[in-house]
């Protein structure tokens, strides 16, 4: 199932722009910027994955590229 398939009212975009950055989880919030997932997995699952692996947002934001 990929978030298009989603209600409208549980697509993060959708979300953002009707309640605001606040009323998302930051899995959701990194989906929109990473915009797609892999191949049969949606974006939010794949930033869940980013999280977990990083041990959250901001261990995220300062890892070191490569």
């Amino acid at each position: 199932m990929t978030i298009k398939d989603w209600p409208a009212t549980e697509r993060p975009r959708e979300r953002l722009l009707d309640c605001g950055a606040g009323a998302l989880s930051d899995a959701e919030l990194l989906a929109i910027l990473l915009r797609t997932g892999p191949r049969g997995s949606t974006a939010v699952d794949r930033a869940r994955e980013l999280l977990a692996l990083f041990g959250g947002l901001r261990l995220l934001l300062e890892a070191e590229p490569g």
